[in-house]
This record gives structure tokens, C-alpha cells and sequence, in this order.
């Protein structure tokens, strides 16, 4: 396994930036799964952002996928380094694997953060995305492979004195009856 502490990549090589586009409208008519019932405004744009981004890189739309992204993102990989697809495909670094699809089984938001779980069949892969997204753009990506991942959140002292613990609010299902490395993420 390797952890790679946050790295600023620059999207250059095939999805180089492109600035001062609109994003189409018909992008963001993607259904995602609801996290709350109470979901807000905001979480419901970052789905939708995200999911988008995956529907640009499924259809190779280098254009809606500069839009989506900052220039330079922060870049957290937790996993075996021959799986870092996600970084190669935006990069262009080899070696590319152009087999290897990012097809979301489901997408939730927590406020800024917006969590994707897949898994790819032929490689016995399971990963989880943790975007965070800034007034409309993809800021950071957190990439796990193979790992179970649970999302916590941490809340005031007086609260947590309460309730004697933090709230886990979301956990991956596809490395559950797997032997795979844990970890958490705090909000």
C-alpha cells in the first residue's frame, strides 16, 4: 500500500485548463442517490458537479472536464501505486490504462465534500473519490483502492460530551466482506 501525502497536480498533457467557459446546463441533469432526506442546495450542486465530471471523462469531453477542475488539485492516494488510474487518466502519465472505466455505483455529498464508490469488475478493484468542491469546482481529490473507508462527523465538544463519540454518517460497501485496510475521514 502507499499513502501519498497531498500532492498539487498540474492537469496538464491532455486535460490542460482551459479558462473562462460556462459549463452547459443539459450537464447537470444527472441523477445521483440522495444522502439525507434533508439534503441542501449546496450538496445537490457538488453531486451534480461530480457527476458530471464523470460524464465527461466516460465520454472524453477534455472541454467540461477543464471547466470542472482547478488548475493545480490536491491529491491524496491511499492504495497499490499500479492503481492510480484516476491520476494517469488526467495527467496523461503512463502507463495509461485506457480499460480501466471510473463508473460511479453511487454518489453522496456531506457539504463540500462529495464521496464516489465504484468498482471494477475485471480487476476486483473496489475505489471510493472524496472531491471537495469550491464554489462550483473540483478542488481536491482523495482516491482510496481497495480500502474500506468510513466518513465521521466531528461536532462541538459539548455535543460530542452527549453523545460520547463521533457520528459515522457514511461507510463504503463494496471492501465490506473483504480483507482490506480501514480508515476514516473526518468532517
Amino acid at each position: 500500500m502507499q499513502c501519498n501525502r497531498p500532492t498539487p497536480i498540474p492537469l496538464t498533457s491532455f486535460f490542460a485548463p482551459i479558462y473562462n467557459h460556462q459549463i452547459p446546463s443539459n450537464l447537470f441533469k444527472i441523477q445521483t442517490q440522495h444522502s439525507q432526506e434533508g439534503e441542501d442546495a449546496e450538496e445537490a450542486r457538488n453531486k451534480t458537479t461530480v457527476a458530471a465530471l464523470y460524464k465527461a471523462l466516460t465520454s472524453n469531453n477534455v472541454d467540461v472536464v477543464h471547466l470542472l477542475l482547478a488548475p493545480y488539485l490536491e491529491w491524496w492516494f491511499h492504495g497499490p501505486p499500479t492503481h492510480q488510474h484516476l491520476n494517469r487518466l488526467l495527467t496523461g502519465a503512463p502507463p495509461y490504462d485506457s480499460s480501466f472505466k471510473f463508473i460511479p455505483l453511487s454518489i453522496v455529498a456531506f457539504g463540500s465534500m462529495v464521496l464516489v464508490e465504484g468498482f471494477d469488475d475485471c480487476r476486483s478493484v473496489s475505489w471510493v473519490h472524496a472531491w471537495t468542491v469550491t464554489d462550483g469546482i473540483i478542488t481536491q481529490i482523495r482516491e482510496y483502492y481497495n480500502t474500506s473507508v468510513t466518513v465521521t462527523r466531528l461536532s462541538s465538544p459539548e455535543i460530542r460530551s452527549q453523545s460520547g463519540n463521533c457520528q459515522s454518517v457514511w461507510q463504503s460497501k463494496l471492501a465490506d466482506n473483504e480483507s482490506v485496510p480501514g480508515l476514516v475521514l473526518a468532517l
